[in-house]
C-alpha cells in the first residue's frame, strides 16, 4: 500500500492536513461516503448541486482514514486531508497511482460521438483480438468485457475510480489493448482525465443531451477536449470523420502532436485517410471498396445501412492508426455478425416481413435507421419509438418529424418515462407530429409493438427504436423488466399461434 505523499506525488499544489497525513497508507479508495469502508481514502466530490464536503463526516463515521476535498475542513483528530485543487482531477490521477498505472500496459483507444460508439468500439475489439492473439477488453453501452470475464455495463463510461479499477483486471488477464466509449458527461466530469489514449476517434455529432450541454456548441466543445490535450494527454493520432460538419471543424484544430486520420465517403487522400467508394448496400449487409494508406481493399460486411459503412470505415482506420495490418482486418470484417440492439433482427419469426430491434434514440440516428430499412424494404416501413423523461425535451418534435419523414406508419410510446407522465412527453413529441394520419400515439409499448406486428404485411420491416439492449424501463420509483427483442419474439409466437398462419388484416 502507498503512502499518500506517494498516491499524490503527481498533483500539484497538494497540501496535506493531520497527524502524520503524507505517510497515511489507505487500504481502498472510494468517492461514495456510503460505500465507506475502515481505512479508506475518502474523495469529497462536488456534484451538479451538492457539495462534496458535506458527506465527509458520514464517510469518517464509516471508518474513512484520510479526506480529499477542495478546501480546509475541521475534520476530527487522527484524521488525514488532503486539499488539492480539483478533486474530480484528483481522483483521476491518484486511482491510476493507486493500481500501478494498468493503462500504460496496453494500447487504449477511445471513441467519442452522438452515434455509433457502441458498434465502432465492438467491431475494434473484434478485429484487433483476432491480429493480436490475446484479449481486447471493452468499455461501453452494453458490455464490459474485461479478459478473463463479462459484465453487464452500468454506464457508458464509468467514474474514473471504477475505470481504472477495470483497467487494472484487463492488465492481469493479460489484454493485448482496450477499445471504450467515452461520452460527452465523462469528457466534462474528468472521468477520462489524463487517460494516454493511443487512438481517439470522432463518428459524429447530433442534437442529444441539449438538457445537460445547452446547446450544441457547448456539446461540441465538451467533445473536442478528448482531441485538444486539455484533457491531460495528447492522443498520438485521431480518427475523424470528414463526412460530418463538426468533424470538418474538429480537423481543422487538431494540434500539431495529433496525426490526423479522416475517413468518410467524400473524396479525399487515400494516402492519408479511410475513404469508401462503389458503396452497394443490401438487407444482409454492405459491399464498398476501401481506399487508404494501405492500399485498395474490397470490403464486405453483414452490418445494413450507409452508417455502418462508416462506422466500419472508423473502426478500420482506428486498426491502421494503432499499426494493425489493415488487409487482414479488412478480410475480418465480414465475420462481424454486429452487436446486440444495433439494427438487431428478431430471430426465430414465422411471417414473411422482417423485425429489428435498435437503440436509435435521437432524430438523426432514427433517420439514418429508418433511411436504411426504406432502401431495403420491399414494401412498407412501420416503426415503433418513444422519447425518454427527464432528459432533452427539444429533441423529442424532432425525432417524430424523423420518422414522419421515412416511416410509413408509426406508434409513438413510452421510452423510460422516468419522473415524466408519458402524456407530457406525448405532448411535447406532438409539436414535431405533420401527418397525423400517419401515426398513433400509445402509452403501454407492449401493446404499441403488438400493434405494429399485427399491421405488418409480407415485405415489410417493422423497427422497434429506442431501447435496444436495455432489458429493462424506468419509471418514477421502478424499474421493469422489459426486453424489446424478446418482447417482439413472444408477441410473434402468439400471433402465429392466434392465426395459424398469416392473417389477412386490412392495410393502414
Amino acid at each position: 500500500m502507498k503512502t499518500l505523499k506517494e498516491l499524490f506525488r503527481k498533483i500539484p499544489e497538494t497540501q496535506f492536513a493531520g497527524t502524520n497525513a503524507e505517510n497515511c497508507r489507505p487500504k481502498t479508495l472510494l468517492t461514495d461516503s456510503r460505500r465507506v469502508v475502515p481505512e479508506a481514502l475518502f474523495f469529497a466530490m462536488d456534484g451538479l448541486r451538492t457539495s462534496g464536503s458535506v458527506f465527509a463526516a458520514d464517510a469518517i463515521r464509516r471508518g474513512a482514514c484520510a479526506v480529499v476535498s477542495r478546501e480546509r475542513l475541521d475534520l476530527p483528530q487522527g484524521i488525514a486531508q488532503v486539499i488539492v485543487p480539483d478533486v474530480a482531477q484528483a481522483v483521476a490521477l491518484v486511482a491510476r497511482e493507486f493500481f500501478d498505472n494498468p493503462v500504460d500496459a496496453f494500447p487504449l483507444v477511445g471513441v467519442t460521438g452522438t452515434n455509433g460508439k457502441t458498434s465502432v468500439t465492438s467491431l475494434v475489439r473484434f478485429l484487433m483480438t483476432k491480429q493480436t492473439s490475446a484479449p481486447w477488453g471493452l468499455i461501453g453501452t452494453v458490455r464490459y468485457e474485461l479478459g478473463r470475464r463479462s459484465i453487464p455495463s452500468y454506464k457508458t463510461t464509468p467514474e474514473s475510480l471504477d475505470l481504472v479499477s477495470l483497467f487494472a483486471e484487463m492488465r492481469d488477464a493479460d489484454c493485448a489493448g482496450a477499445a471504450m466509449e467515452v461520452s460527452s458527461h465523462a469528457i466534462d466530469q474528468k472521468r477520462v482525465f489524463a487517460l494516454p489514449f493511443s487512438v481517439v476517434a470522432f463518428t459524429n455529432l447530433t442534437q442529444d443531451h441539449m438538457d445537460y450541454h445547452g446547446d450544441m456548441e457547448n456539446y461540441f466543445a465538451v467533445k473536442s477536449r478528448l482531441f485538444d490535450g486539455s484533457q491531460g494527454a495528447f492522443p498520438r493520432a485521431a480518427v475523424i470523420n470528414a463526412d460530418d460538419v463538426y468533424g470538418q471543424k474538429l480537423l481543422e484544430k487538431l494540434p500539431p502532436q495529433t496525426r490526423a486520420v479522416p475517413f468518410g465517403f467524400c473524396r479525399g487522400n487515400a494516402e492519408e485517410g479511410f475513404f469508401a467508394e462503389n458503396v452497394l448496400l443490401e438487407a444482409g449487409g454492405s459491399e464498398f471498396t476501401l481506399n487508404c494508406p494501405a492500399g485498395t481493399f474490397f470490403i464486405k460486411t453483414q452490418l445494413p445501412g450507409d452508417y455502418n459503412v462508416s462506422n466500419v470505415l472508423c473502426a478500420l482506420a482506428l486498426v491502421g492508426a494503432l499499426g494493425g495490418n489493415v488487409g487482414q482486418a479488412a478480410r475480418d470484417v465480414a465475420e462481424f455478425d454486429g452487436v446486440p440492439g444495433r439494427m438487431e433482427r428478431v430471430p426465430e419469426n414465422p411471417f414473411p416481413f422482417d423485425v429489428f430491434v435498435d437503440y436509435a434514440h435521437t432524430d438523426d440516428a432514427l433517420a439514418n435507421a429508418l433511411g436504411m430499412l426504406k432502401k431495403i424494404a420491399r414494401r412498407r416501413v412501420l416503426v415503433v419509438f418513444g422519447c425518454g423523461g427527464n432528459r432533452d425535451r427539444g429533441k423529442r418534435p424532432k425525432m417524430v418529424r424523423a420518422v414522419q419523414n421515412f416511416a410509413d406508419f408509426a406508434w409513438a410510446t413510452s421510452d423510460n418515462p422516468r419522473k415524466e407522465s408519458p402524456e407530457q412527453i406525448f405532448e411535447d413529441m406532438k409539436a414535431g407530429v405533420t401527418a397525423p394520419e400517419k401515426i398513433m400515439f400509445e402509452p403501454d409499448r407492449r401493446r404499441a409493438i403488438g400493434l405494429a406486428l399485427d399491421a405488418a404485411r409480407e415485405g415489410d420491416c417493422v423497427l422497434i427504436a429506442g431501447k435496444g439492449h436495455e432489458t429493462y424501463q424506468e419509471f418514477a420509483d421502478v424499474t421493469l423488466p422489459f426486453d424489446d427483442k424478446a418482447v417482439a419474439q413472444e408477441l410473434l409466437s402468439l400471433l402465429a399461434h392466434r392465426t395459424g398462419s398469416r392473417s389477412q388484416v386490412s392495410s393502414l
